[in-house]
């Protein structure tokens, strides 16, 4: 396999325990949309409810193994990276899909995210 940049080709899961987080778009915790037409804002958003939902499960950014990003623009990737970066490991980044989309379920919504973790026993 060619080497990868800014995620991992292969991710091994030993553990018996997996979160699945459905996928996450940009609405705070009080229901309000955030960012509407700011890439940047709506990415820092979903993955504030990301760190949410693996807090709740006692679990972190540490635990993630697979991130799934559907985007309405792809070019606009390297935004979505930097984000992330200030989250994840990026020694060891989580193996990674990024779909583009022609929409998403409302039109103001530029990304979402789903996540796999697996948490250490």
């Amino acid at each position: 396999m060619p080497k990868s940049s800014g995620y991992t080709n292969v991710v091994e899961v030993n553990s018996g325990r997996m979160i699945y987080i459905s996928g996450q778009v940009a609405v705070n915790k009080e229901g309000n949309m955030v960012g509407i037409g700011d890439l940047a804002a709506q990415t820092k958003q979903v993955f504030e409810n990301i760190k949410a939902a693996l807090e709740d499960r006692g679990s972190s950014f540490h635990d993630v193994v697979k991130f799934t990003y559907f985007m309405t623009d792809i070019s606009q990737i390297q935004i979505v990276r930097d984000i992330r970066d200030l989250y994840i490991h990026t020694e060891n980044p989580p193996a990674s899909s990024a779909v583009e989309v022609s929409k998403l379920v409302k039109e103001e919504f530029l990304i979402e995210i789903e996540a796999i973790a697996a948490p250490a026993q």
